[in-house]
């Protein structure tokens, strides 16, 4: 194989000049040094536990670490951007890789953001900081009809499913979320033994696909369905209406994936491309979504059933509220999932074009269900490109309980965004299905890392928050967080999203939310 050749050369050249030395001209061994440097070398990349690239490309792998040494002087080069364009505040990867390996995280030399810039957030701090409580604070997730709430962590695994992601990744992420005290979301791929053995808490998605509790025509099987949410390891149901880097479609899962266990985990055929349908089978009007919703949440005997959704319109989330006010039903949970989210494999033009950006989504479903007095009874997970213990505390400003992160995740279990995930040939073992380079992943430094990282990560939260002079996410309040206008004015979220008081939608909507909320009819998703 390719990604060995460079060991097996250096191999196969010490064997052939160690006879030139011993029986020839003593000169050879220079020759037999030569190569025997690159085969040792070679030979403990393949038994060391902690790079995956190494394992799976030994000898020419070190390549790769020695352009990463160089990479802080080519940052100011090459420097990744956001939806907005606006470059990020630091490497965020770096900062994953950090935490996730136990090092010590500190910047010397101060913040290379340029603060002039239009767009510019920063938190407030306070003259009189508070101290950094003990033990992170939890969400309590699970309304009035939820008899088995659980207590969501600030920060978790986000959906990534078995196919996409390999079984040793799914060890390593569930592994680390058992150890971490913390909920790791299968994806709508199904739940597969890598999901359950480590014994971390599950939430588990159901996509259009409905893998796992489909029947052989694809549609929502309730038996299979009430046997899998009864499983222990499952404390909550995520119904996955669409996700922020590819809204609109259904996921799809190339044939070369699709091995044995994969297809019996899915119930689809094996080796054959998978594509998820781009709309419910189950529900086709808010009022059916959250009618079947409820019947989830009777299925699962009462532990806490939501949805995720990257939004599209306000009118659409107005129109779900007041599917939940007319039938007496609500979610116990809703993830908004923003437009710069992952993903494995979708149309460019999907990623870059369709569906909110996760602070104007957040937001969106923020309000809608504050206005429409049913903010209380609903809590509001956040996913998109949440990383860094200031974006879990921004995400909590701007009105989510808690975060979920994908791409954060995988970088902790090794990934290094090498963009080979649909090829099925991902150099570190992550996002493919190939036995040879899955192997290369070892499940326990990988898992260590990843409970490191989400551990460090909301410790950077708190840190944060005490240093805004706040103990609890009850706390933060848009005031905190403000943003550098066009005219060089800095305005709070309160000031730039004004939000309408609780129940005042249903009373008497503002002028900002009359039309919209006009337009929102429990019927049909209007667009």
């Amino acid at each position: 194989m390719k990604r060995f050749a460079g060991l097996a050369s250096a191999a196969a050249g010490t064997v052939a000049f160690l006879p030139l030395a011993a029986l020839v001209s003593p000169w050879w061994w220079f020759a037999v040094g030569v190569c025997a440097a690159p085969t040792l070398v070679g030979g403990y990349d393949l038994l060391q536990r902690r790079h995956t690239v190494l394992r799976n490309y030994p000898v020419i792998g070190h390549l790769r670490y020695g352009l990463e040494s160089v990479r802080p002087q080519l940052q100011q080069y090459f420097v990744e951007r956001d939806y907005d364009g606006r470059p990020y505040d630091r490497d965020t990867r770096t900062i994953v890789y950090e935490r996730a390996k136990g090092v010590d995280a500190e910047d010397p030399f101060g913040s290379e953001r340029d603060m002039y810039a239009r767009g510019y957030e920063y938190l407030v701090p306070s003259i009189s900081p508070v101290d950094v409580p003990e033990r992170p604070p939890r969400v309590r997730v699970g309304g009035p009809d939820c008899t088995r709430p659980y207590d969501m962590a600030l920060l978790n695994v986000s959906a990534m499913s078995f196919g996409s992601l390999s079984s040793n990744a799914l060890l390593a992420l569930n592994s680390g979320a058992a150890q971490g005290g913390f909920a790791h979301d299968t994806g709508e791929g199904g739940i597969s033994e890598h999901h359950l053995r480590p014994g971390g808490d599950l939430v588990w998605e159901i996509g259009t696909g409905y893998f796992g509790c489909r029947t052989r025509d694809g549609d929502f099987d309730p038996e299979q369905f009430a046997d899998k949410a009864a499983l222990p390891a499952v404390r909550c149901l995520s119904l996955k209406l669409s996700q922020g880097a590819k809204p609109g479609i259904g996921g799809v899962l190339p044939a070369g994936k699709v091995n044995a266990e994969i297809a019996a985990v899915r119930g689809v055929p094996e080796g054959r491309t998978v594509v998820s349908p781009p709309y419910h089978r189950a529900f086709a009007t808010p009022r059916e979504l959250v009618r079947f919703l409820a019947r989830m949440r009777e299925l699962a005997d009462g532990k806490p059933v939501g949805f995720k959704v990257c939004p599209g319109s306000r009118a659409q989330i107005l129109a779900v509220c007041k599917a939940m006010l007319a039938e007496e039903v609500t979610p116990d949970f809703i993830v908004v999932d923003g437009a710069e989210g992952g993903t494995g494999a979708a149309p460019l033009e999907f990623a870059d074009h369709l569906g909110m950006p996760l602070t104007e989504g957040l937001i969106t479903v923020h309000h809608a269900l504050v206005g429409t007095g049913l903010r209380d009874r609903v809590r509001i997970g956040a996913s998109g490109k949440v990383a860094t213990g200031s974006d879990i505390v921004k995400r909590l400003v701007m009105g989510a309980d808690y975060t979920n992160a994908a791409r954060a995740m995988m970088f902790a279990v090794g990934c290094i965004q090498a963009q080979a995930c649909h090829t099925n040939r991902c150099p570190t073992g992550v996002t493919t299905q190939d036995p040879r380079r899955v192997r290369a992943l070892h499940v326990g430094d990988k898992s260590e890392r990843v409970a490191r990282y989400q551990q460090a990560t909301v410790e950077s939260a708190l840190q944060i928050m005490a240093a805004m002079g706040v103990r609890e996410p009850a706390g933060l309040t848009p005031h905190m967080l403000l943003r550098r206008g066009g005219d060089a004015v800095f305005r709070s979220y309160a000031e730039l999203y004004v939000p309408p008081e609780p129940g005042e939608l249903c009373a008497q909507p503002p002028e900002a939310w009359a039309a919209d909320w006009e337009r929102a009819d429990p019927d049909r998703f209007t667009v």
